[in-house]
């Protein structure tokens, strides 16, 4: 079940940064949280937004977890409604997507009304 789009913020897009990327790849919160420097405090609850809003999709590990020592690992990737939106949002904020410049602090140098339009 699908809900509205998710509130773009710093945060939001720093995390999308890293699943547009690579999309057909898989992460664990803690890739992401390594990539991005976003907390989990704040991570986890922008996973769970996107996931509920379509973006995202999540399944377990498949692992054994006393084989590997370690608890299972949540593995988020990106859907196709995730990827097309998040294109869309990056349109809207005129930063192409992929582009080296794409960070939070470059976007709003870029155009800081639009920025804050989706804050």
């Amino acid at each position: 079940m699908t809900q509205k789009d998710p509130r773009l913020s710093h945060q939001t897009l720093r995390v999308m940064r890293v699943f547009l990327e690579r999309p057909k790849d898989s992460f664990a919160g803690s890739d992401i949280w390594k990539e991005t420097g976003v907390l989990t405090g704040t991570l986890y609850p922008i996973l769970m937004r996107f996931e509920r809003a379509g973006w995202l999709e999540s399944q377990w590990e498949v692992l054994d977890p006393s084989e590997a020592g370690r608890p299972r690992k949540r593995l988020y990737h990106l859907t196709g409604v995730g990827y097309n939106k998040t294109r869309e949002a990056l349109a809207e904020l005129d930063v192409p997507a992929g582009s080296p410049a794409w960070s939070p602090k470059a976007i709003f140098a870029m155009n800081p009304k639009r920025v804050l339009a989706w804050i």
